[in-house]
């Protein structure tokens, strides 16, 4: 039988079937091997010898396919691997020690951007603060009590010795980590039950001081000792000791050796005797709990500890131990300043600019005038405010604030009502509205019609009710008329008034609707204050600030258009409407020199502002309540105009007078007055005769007022007599009471 392959052509990959491992049949009897298939039976011929050359070398002998086909493919030899490679954990330590260089790199840049060592020298809280007043005096202190650096080098062995005797014996011989102090102190709680000791070295403590925060987790941990190694990598023992003894808390907000030996002892650390020594290094452990001026027997057992930790270490026999005795600290206090003032709180972060990145206590000097602030505080006591609150805040033309109010009682609530305080300014806001009238060419003889009025469905009326027709400007904003300031809103555009009261300094929010002119948009007192300052001094905006040699307007500012001058023409013409205004609403805070002023009162009597000028002084003052509950009765032209004109008389020297002797010539007639003098019944068709007179009477008395012509003025009056100022001494000083409201028409 002729074979159904050629020989060579195909070849069987198998195991013979009586080789070992090879393939059995169901009883396990090994399966027959194949064979090639012969015709006779015969055993099958040798195979052809192997050729030995590359498979892609031609054959010497070309004439056949087959015999090309029998040579060999090639058994390439792989090249011997190397002994990491045959090694099978040998590639993982490779790439371990790849990453770990990769880590350790990305972790040096890390600590590089997150904790450089400046950040070590620098204090962990900012320096205090001192604040005077303009004349020097210290009126306030905020902040901590930072001492100047110290080199550990250069102490006494005994001040060194103290703190690594308690806090870290083994802080020459470690490199930041100390495994045996972290097994002593794991050791120590676990047998006590809870955390007794730490295992934080001196280095460690360095790091979470001035690097990290307070926190207890794992990863702050791990921050803490890459940065401690940072830093014994980088600066020596000496170097780390100075920076941890320069910037630990010693309590009493004291941190530093320096600051605490002198509040604690009252000298120097090169100074401290043994027992001082340990008593400072004893504070560390729990310095706001051991502060020796206020537990001085816990810090003078505490300072026994650290003494026996001293003879532990050898760094002190036991005679010298035991002559070393219980210390005192200084019997007098240095004279605590306030910290508890409006104005202090205000001006802080202005005094710290000014103070720089100084690491240690500074000065700043105020705008702070004593006997102003004493005025306004007293003003502000003497109202009767009946539960509500007050703020004032009175400042030079230029914006040097010299007196600030923020409320009745720091003590009570911290919160400052003359800067934080945002509220519905009422009226007063209607100066940004005559200022953007005065600019468009209107004039305070303008005549515009103080008639009801209706502006996309919104009815703006005026307080009392009244509305006179055509009236000028300077007496619409003497009668604080609404309507009028409806019409000029909406007569020169809401965005030119927004634009004046942008220029003047104003910026809080305002809504861009026509309420605005009735003073819808709130501001703070400060702010606004610091607008009416702007028409005093000619110049915008006056920006308020509290700290000499504060920050000046920069190049931007200046190219922007800021700090520009008031044309002397709008100035004056301002200055004619402020001071109609304060012969009008604001006649209760009248002063016998010229004056200046605005009142004004949000809905429901809510707010109640007087904001004004006088000689070189500009004054607003804020009533109100915190809740912004209603307040029937209050109203700009009470209680806040006396609280002005009271600040103001006093603070300008103004000379106090007693009540003028009633002339009945020079008294302005009062139609219910005379009538009832007379006996007549008011009721009745009388009493509605009465009523409708009495508006035409009082603006025929401002017609002429208009015209120039002035009625009779009472006497001159009289110096107060010595009796009669001690009779209405606390009544306030124009011998009345000072703080009845004014309820004469117009009021808002």
């Amino acid at each position: 039988m002729r074979p159904p392959y050629e020989p060579g052509r195909v070849r069987y990959h198998h195991t013979r079937g009586d080789s070992p491992g090879a393939v059995t049949d169901e009883h396990g009897a090994p399966l027959p091997s194949f064979d090639s298939w012969r015709d006779d039976g015969a055993p099958p011929p040798p195979p052809p010898p192997r050729d030995e050359r590359p498979w892609d070398e031609p054959s010497r002998d070309d004439d056949g396919f087959w015999q090309q086909e029998r040579r060999r493919w090639p058994d390439p030899l792989p090249p011997p691997r190397p002994w990491w490679r045959r090694v099978r954990w040998g590639r993982w330590l490779v790439r371990g020690a790849a990453a770990f260089i990769v880590l350790f790199v990305v972790a040096v840049i890390w600590l590089a951007v997150t904790a450089p060592l400046s950040r070590s020298l620098k204090p962990p809280t900012p320096p205090s603060i001192t604040l005077t007043a303009a004349d020097g005096t210290p009126i306030a202190r905020r902040g901590a009590i930072i001492g100047a650096p110290v080199d550990a080098a250069k102490l006494p062995a005994h001040v060194r010795e103290a703190f690594l005797a308690i806090e870290d014996r083994r802080f020459y011989s470690h490199w930041g980590v100390d495994p045996r102090g972290i097994a002593r102190a794991a050791w120590a709680n676990l047998g006590s039950g809870g955390v007794r000791q730490g295992g934080s070295t001196i280095t460690q403590q360095l790091a979470k001081n001035a690097f990290l925060d307070a926190d207890r987790t794992a990863a702050r941990k791990l921050r803490e000792a890459m940065i401690a190694f940072w830093l014994e990598a980088w600066l020596s023992k000496d170097e780390i000791l100075s920076r941890y003894l320069s910037n630990v808390y010693f309590g009493d907000n004291v941190y530093g050796i320096t600051a605490a030996s002198r509040h604690y002892f009252g000298r120097t650390p090169i100074q401290l005797s043994v027992g001082q020594a340990a008593m400072l290094a004893g504070l560390v452990k729990a310095p706001s709990r051991l502060a020796p001026t206020g537990n001085l027997k816990g810090a003078r057992a505490r300072q026994a500890v650290v003494v026996g930790a001293m003879v532990d270490a050898g760094f002190l026999s036991q005679d010298e131990a035991a002559r070393v005795q219980p210390q005192r600290v200084l019997a007098e206090r240095p004279e605590t300043l306030p910290t508890g003032t409006y104005f202090a709180d205000w001006v802080l972060p202005s005094a710290r600019e000014v103070a720089g990145e100084s690491g240690t206590e500074a000065t700043v000097r105020t705008t702070l005038d004593r006997g102003f602030q004493r005025t306004a505080e007293r003003v502000v006591r003497q109202a009767s405010l009946r539960g509500m609150q007050a703020a004032l805040v009175a400042m030079k033309p230029d914006g040097t604030v010299v007196a600030m109010v923020g409320g009745k009682d720091y003590r009570t609530s911290a919160f400052n009502r003359a800067v934080q305080a945002k509220r519905q300014p009422g009226s007063t806001f209607k100066l940004f509205v005559y200022l953007a009238a005065m600019r468009s060419g209107l004039t305070p003889a303008t005549v515009m019609d103080d008639a009801p009025v209706e502006i996309a469905g919104w009815k703006p009326r005026n307080d009392d009710g009244r509305y006179l027709g055509p009236i000028t400007l300077q007496r619409a904003f003497a009668r604080s008329s609404n309507v009028v300031a409806a019409r000029l809103t909406q007569q020169v555009g809401v965005r030119n008034v927004i634009k004046a009261a942008r220029d003047l300094g104003i910026t809080t929010p305002i809504a861009n609707e026509a309420t605005i002119g009735l003073g819808t948009s709130e501001v703070s007192l400060l702010e606004l204050t610091g607008a009416y300052a702007a028409v005093a001094s000619g110049r915008y905006p006056v920006v308020p600030r509290g700290v000499e040699g504060g920050r000046s307007a920069s190049w931007y500012e200046a190219i922007a258009g800021r700090d520009s001058a008031m044309p002397d023409k709008i100035r004056d013409e301002m200055r004619t409407l402020l001071g109609s205004s304060i012969r009008g609403t604001g006649r209760g805070a009248n002063l016998p020199v010229s004056a200046f002023g605005k009142t004004g009162t949000s809905q429901g009597g809510r707010d109640g502002w007087f904001i004004g000028f006088a000689g070189d002084l500009v004054v607003g003052v804020w009533v109100g309540r915190d809740d912004s509950a209603p307040n029937p009765g209050l109203h700009g032209g009470g209680i806040p105009a006396q609280i002005w004109r009271q600040f103001m008389m006093s603070a300008l020297h103004i000379p106090v007078a007693v009540a003028p002797v009633e002339d009945e010539m020079a008294a302005p007639i009062d139609p219910a007055n005379m009538l009832d003098q007379m006996g007549v019944d008011l009721g009745g068709d009388v009493g509605r005769a009465v009523d409708e007179a009495r508006p035409r009477v009082e603006d025929a008395l401002d017609r002429l007022r208009e015209m120039g012509i002035e009625l009779p003025r009472p006497p001159a009056p009289r110096e107060r007599v010595p009796e009669r100022r001690r009779l209405d001494e606390g009544r306030g000083e124009d011998g009345g009471d000072g703080f009845e409201e004014d309820g004469g028409p117009g009021g808002f």
